[in-house]
C-alpha cells in the first residue's frame, strides 16, 4: 500500500476550509503527453490509487510510461463499529490524498493518442471523482 515512510504526527485534524479552493499547483502537464485532471474535490484512498496503478500497468504494457502526481499522505481514522461515544480519536484506517479541482492525477506517455485515451478512460472508472482527459 502507498503510505508515507515517516510522519510528524500519527493522527491529524481535518482541514475543511482548504478543500473549497481550486488547485494552483500541479494543474498542468509536465512529464507526459496526456493526463487525467480532476474536476471535483475529494479524498482519494490509497487502495483506489493502487487499483488505478494496476490498471495503468495492464493498459500501458512495457512500451508506455506513467507518472503519479498525487500521494496519500494524510492519515484517515475510524472508530470501530458499535463503539460508544468518547474514548478519544479512532485508529488510523489508511491514508488518503486530498485532490482539488484542476489537479493532474496521472500522466502517461509512450503510446499513440487513441491508446492513451483508452487507458485513461479505464482509470477514470476506478476513481470516485469526475475527471477529464487532457492532452498537450
Amino acid at each position: 500500500m502507498l503510505q508515507p515512510k515517516k510522519l510528524k504526527f500519527r493522527k491529524v485534524q481535518p482541514k475543511r476550509g482548504l478543500r473549497k479552493r481550486i488547485a494552483f499547483k500541479g494543474e498542468s502537464l509536465v512529464y507526459g503527453d496526456a493526463g487525467l485532471k480532476s474536476l471535483e474535490t475529494k479524498l482519494i484512498k490509497d487502495k483506489q490509487i493502487e487499483a488505478c496503478l494496476a490498471e495503468l500497468k495492464r493498459g500501458l504494457g512495457k512500451k508506455g510510461r506513467y507518472w503519479l502526481r498525487i500521494f496519500p499522505h494524510l492519515p484517515k481514522t475510524k472508530k470501530p463499529p458499535e463503539t460508544r461515544m468518547g474514548g478519544g480519536k479512532g485508529d488510523v484506517e489508511g491514508y488518503v490524498a486530498l485532490v482539488k479541482p484542476g489537479t493532474i492525477i496521472f500522466e502517461v506517455a509512450g503510446l499513440d493518442k487513441e491508446s492513451l485515451r483508452n487507458v485513461l478512460k479505464a482509470i477514470s472508472y476506478k476513481l470516485p471523482i469526475k475527471t477529464k482527459i487532457v492532452e498537450k
